[in-house]
């Protein structure tokens, strides 16, 4: 008997099963994400909220896609769990990695075994339909991520179109955009910031570089956005600004300028599971990259000596993420 003729479909999907199994093999089966080497060393309020976080699940389960720029090692809600557990937070935002493009599978997989105490943060594009981003609402998520700066697009006309394309696609829901870029695309696109009907959540200190100092072009744009409150700006991935650590003394007078502009724009979130993105000459796309062992208890307490206020500190753990995320 002839075999049956498989269709488009058929063979999309036996290729991406086979993938995420070559995938699943090459990984290594002791391999786990970071955990805190470093205790808490100040008040942790009650209500405190991690705002960036990724989950990597089973590729089995959860398949990378194809378009993606590194390939992470798992990283599970248990081991999430266990971090927050240490870090003293009660509430987590999962935000989308790049690796699933607008696959949010996983990451509402996520955000509904944690339950009431996270929120999350999606991919989509054009081709997303309403029906899909009402799913999404109903699953915790509150606000639409653009990761330029992964990808690298840096052409301020492209990045321009997708911030309003985005803004138009989520302004009637009361979601927010997440946007990691650079300082120069921030520069060049304030004027859209500033007019947007929606909040506006930069990552990563605005992926400034910490070697250059608050001088460096864009940054002072950041925090005008920051002051006048047209934006919101992740204090998280201190490591991605600086190679001095474990410390980063050097990230101090960004968060600093940036929580003197106006602390009730100013959210924290600690990056875990730490994915290493950068391209690595000879390391292909598809080729595991290992998380980065950072020591998250160390990198909270930087918290402390960036904001020494109590109450400020409540502001940006507690205040500001249950405004934005509506928990």
């Amino acid at each position: 008997m002839m075999p049956a003729m498989l269709s488009r479909r058929d063979v999309i999907r036996r290729a991406a099963a086979a993938g995420a199994a070559a995938i699943a093999h090459r990984l290594r089966l002791d391999a786990a994400a970071s955990q805190p080497a470093t205790k808490v060393n100040f008040s942790i309020p009650s209500g405190a909220c991690d705002c960036h976080t990724h989950v990597f699940g089973d590729v089995r389960a959860f398949p990378f896609t194809p378009g993606r720029t590194y390939t992470p090692e798992a990283a599970s809600v248990a081991e999430m769990r266990a971090l927050h557990r240490a870090l003293k937070m009660d509430r987590v935002v999962v935000v989308q990695p790049s690796v699933y493009g607008t696959d949010n599978t996983c990451t509402l997989d996520a955000v509904r075994s944690l339950g009431d105490r996270a929120r999350g943060v999606a991919v989509v594009d054009e081709s997303t339909r309403e029906s899909m981003l009402d799913v999404m609402e109903r699953g915790g998520i509150r606000g639409v991520r653009l990761n330029l700066e992964t990808f690298g697009e840096t052409d301020p006309e492209a990045a321009r179109a997708r911030l309003r394309a985005t803004i138009a696609r989520v302004k009637a829901r009361g979601w927010h955009v997440q946007v990691y870029t650079r300082l120069s695309v921030i520069e060049a696109v304030g004027d859209d910031i500033r007019a947007s009907d929606v909040p506006i959540v930069v990552d990563h200190f605005g992926a400034a570089d910490a070697a250059l100092g608050v001088a460096q072009p864009g940054f002072q744009t950041l925090v005008g956005l920051v002051q006048s409150g047209k934006a919101y700006v992740k204090i998280s991935g201190a490591y991605r600004c600086s190679a001095n650590g474990p410390d980063y003394a050097d990230v101090a007078p960004f968060a600093r300028a940036l929580v003197a502009a106006n602390p009730q724009r100013i959210v924290w979130g600690s990056d875990w599971p730490h994915p290493d993105s950068s391209r690595v000459p000879g390391r292909a796309a598809t080729d595991v990259a290992p998380l980065l062992p950072i020591d998250d208890g160390r990198l909270l307490n930087q918290l402390a000596v960036w904001v020494p206020d109590a109450a400020t500190r409540k502001l940006i753990l507690v205040e500001n993420p249950r405004r934005l995320y509506a928990f």
